[in-house]
């Protein structure tokens, strides 16, 4: 997909991936709750409502690319082959805070737990 339509179309599919990744752990929620926005479209690229930002306070960025994060991946692998543990990536380019990077399946296992604390609240 190296055209900007076929580009636009590939953000397009990454969003609705994640929003729907979502809406599986929160399937209370409308899907008006979290949504893809259009590509173009100001602010996070998937949005949450009030009510579902209450529950995730998340911002959310996608990015899909087809090698620009190469390294990362590489990165990734080597923490993998440590141990049976989730790889997990900590990295900080200079001036910058601290990120770390975590496979999304691992990511989206965090939140189950996190909402499982609130529900209990």
């Amino acid at each position: 997909m190296g055209s900007t339509k076929g580009a636009k179309a590939k953000g397009r599919l990454g969003q609705q991936a994640i929003r729907d990744m979502l809406l599986e752990i929160f399937p209370h929620l409308e899907p008006g709750d979290i949504k893809s926005t259009t590509m173009g479209e100001g602010g996070a690229d998937v949005q949450l409502s009030p009510a579902a930002y209450k529950l995730a306070p998340i911002d959310i960025e996608v990015k899909r690319r087809k090698s620009g994060l190469a390294t990362v991946y590489t990165w990734l692998e080597q923490a993998k082959a440590h141990g049976p543990g989730t790889p997990a990536l900590f990295f900080r380019a200079d001036n910058k805070k601290w990120i770390t990077i975590v496979p999304t399946e691992h990511y989206m296992e965090l939140l189950k737990n996190w909402k499982k604390d609130v529900d209990k609240t």
